[in-house]
């Protein structure tokens, strides 16, 4: 099977989207002749035109409420928002209007928008460009959320976003677009609220997101090479979150460790680590443990930067204290 890069997967399904329905269009800042800043969408204005792929003003709010009106009449805009941190500037318009909609209208109108963009921190952005605020829509009822982890899973994710009736945002880690993984050529589609057992294993379950996934892959070949058998789960969506999947794992391997590029807070560790604890607590031999970025501002020190977030090695130490039945540091 070729590999392609992340940035190819999400350009080629977008492509074969347009190619397919003629009410699919991309709006947002610098999307046609630029191709956006990490020039995903390279070449598309070149097929489809400006009246498909449409530069916009620096203006999120605008594009975004014309995006909303365009889906509620008989289009499936894909609005593409520079970097996630601009999210805040659109709030309204995607929580309030897109996600409500169809419930306020009684069904009467759906919104099939797809939102992406883009989140992760040691891209040397700072602290208003290396965000990660998936939990943020997560907790707005009405919008789906996808986080690819490979070229393969953002392929298949953001066609199933466009054949969606529903508003989805899919978040893509920035460090990922160059990252090559196996994509079939026929076609695929990905359902959303499946998870993806990335690893199998019987001593300790890590669940992963986005990129994070790749840093429990990781922690596990570290983890292997002492004996401990670490399985390796990535949700694929956080919202519809395959529940079912995560807990089995839980109760099979008894030990759980969330990792989440999200602040730690009040996040998406939070709610997984909740729900097996809820669910599972009986098959537990210790507390689910969280691991999210810490919950300061992105700096934009390297040095500082690169300790602010998950990494394989940090992830596998926390592991090898579940698994020797050890206490936990709180500090």
């Amino acid at each position: 099977m070729r590999e392609i890069t992340l940035s190819q997967a999400v350009n080629e399904a977008l492509a074969e989207e347009m190619r397919r329905d003629e009410t699919v269009f991309i709006i947002g800042e610098d999307v046609a002749e630029a191709g956006t800043p990490f020039k995903i969408l390279s070449g598309l204005v070149e097929e489809f035109g400006t009246g498909r792929v449409v530069d916009t003003p620096i203006s999120e709010p605008g594009f975004m409420g014309l995006a909303v009106g365009a889906a509620m009449t008989g289009t499936r805009p894909v609005v593409d928002l520079m970097f996630g941190d601009f999210i805040f500037l659109i709030m309204d318009q995607l929580c309030n209007q897109a996600a409500k909609t169809h419930y306020m209208s009684g069904g009467k109108l759906n919104v099939p928008l797809v939102l992406r963009t883009n989140m992760g921190a040691t891209r040397r952005s700072a602290a208003q460009h290396s965000q990660s605020l998936h939990a943020l829509v997560a907790h707005i009822p009405g919008l789906k959320v996808a986080m690819p982890s490979s070229a393969y899973e953002a392929k298949g994710l953001m066609k199933t976003a466009i054949r969606d009736n529903n508003p989805v945002v899919i978040f893509e880690d920035k460090l990922m677009y160059q990252d090559k993984a196996p994509v079939p050529e026929e076609e695929f589609l990905i359902p959303f609220g499946e998870a993806n057992i990335k690893r199998e294993g019987t001593d300790i379950t890590l669940i992963g997101t986005s990129s994070m996934v790749q840093v429990c892959e990781k922690a596990a070949e570290i983890l292997a090479a002492e004996g401990i058998s670490a399985e390796v789960i990535d949700p694929r969506t956080i919202v519809p979150l395959d529940e079912a999947a995560l807990l089995k794992s839980a109760r099979k391997t008894s030990r759980v460790i969330v990792v989440d590029e999200g602040h730690q807070s009040f996040g998406v560790t939070a709610e997984i680590a909740s729900r097996i604890n809820e669910k599972a607590f009986y098959h537990l031999d210790a507390p689910v443990l969280r691991m999210g970025a810490m919950d300061v501002p992105i700096p934009f020190s390297p040095a500082l930067e690169d300790i602010t977030v998950p990494t394989p090695e940090g992830v596998a130490e926390k592991a090898r204290i579940l698994v020797a039945g050890e206490m936990i540091d709180a500090a």
